[in-house]
This record gives C-alpha cells, structure tokens and sequence, in this order.
C-alpha cells in the first residue's frame, strides 16, 4: 500500500483527532461511553478507507505504546486485553467498512448515516464477542453487557458522525472526502 505525504500527515492528524474526543467520557461500569466511535466514524466519513483506517491504526498503536489517549487517558497493552479490548479491536473493522460502504454507494447523507450505524453495530458486536470468549461470559450476558446498553448511544453517534463528515467534507477542499466526485 503506497500513502502519499498528504494521507501520512492527514492520518496522523486525525488520530490525534480521535484521541482528543476519546477523553470525553461517561464512566458506564466496566465499559465506558465515549465519543471514540463517534470520532472513528467521522474520521472515516471525512478522509476515506484507506486514509481513514490508517488514522484508527495509528490512534491504537499510540495506545498500545503507552500514551494516553484511549478513553479516560487509559494506555497501555492491558487496555485491548481487558473487557475494552475487542472494542477497540473493532475500530479497526468499524473504520475499514464503513469508508468501504461509503466509497462503494456514495459520499451522500443517505449512506454515509447507513454505513455509520452498520460500523458501529460492528464495534459492539467485536465488543460483545471479546467479553464472551475473553471475559467467558454466556452469551445473552455478553450481549446485555457489550451490546445492549450502547445501541441508543451508538445510533445517536452514528448518526452525528455521518451527518457531520459529509456536511464538513463538502465544505473542506482537498480532504478525501469524495465530494469533488
């Protein structure tokens, strides 16, 4: 996969992005509500899914390092073994499709909301399978704790970081935001 200088400095920058909105935290027991799935799909909706998937890897390997910037200021390699850690892992597969959908159907209101709430459904399906193998949860627990609760608030985030990315990306030259197209 060849990156240009521009998709190296926009993926860095937008995982920055997505580490500053990672701090706006709910503490919600084990799994807190953030704004980190709102961020990986706006970033998406915005820069596209190479560009966009990039920047989530980089937002989790600056985790997996030890700097702060997972939710709550967490870091650190425990964070993706821990109940956490198939959600993040699904960021990565969250912010991969949902830049494919919308590639795919269109940099339009319509299906970037669609790919929006299909990504996150992907986060909290990874969420909800890490705490059933990982944390040797029966299934309808796994799924009352990782799923369950953050449907509404998942929606209502997929919906803004739609929204948001294509109403920003008209306005933004030269971002791979696919509305030159």
């Amino acid at each position: 996969m060849k990156l240009s200088s521009r998709e190296i400095v926009l993926a860095g920058l937008f995982a920055a992005v997505i580490s500053v909105l990672a701090q706006f935290t709910i503490p919600f027991g084990p799994i807190p509500l953030t704004l980190q799935t709102f961020a990986v799909g706006f970033v998406v909706t915005l820069l596209g899914k190479k560009t966009g998937t990039i920047a989530v890897l980089v937002y989790l390997l600056m985790g997996l390092i030890g700097l702060p910037v997972l939710a709550g200021g967490a870091a650190g390699i425990a964070n993706y073994f821990g109940p956490t850690g198939g959600f993040l892992v699904g960021f990565i597969f969250q912010a991969y499709f949902t830049g494919w959908m919308i590639e795919k159907f269109g940099f339009n209101y319509f299906w970037s909301l669609v790919a929006n709430i299909l990504g996150a459904f992907i986060t909290l399906i990874f969420g909800s399978l890490w705490l059933k193998f990982g944390g040797s949860l029966a299934w309808n627990a796994a799924f009352s704790a990782g799923m369950t609760p953050f449907i509404l608030p998942g929606v209502i985030k997929a919906l803004a970081a739609g929204y948001l990315g294509v109403l920003i990306g008209r306005r933004l030259p030269g971002t791979k935001s696919y509305a030159a197209k």
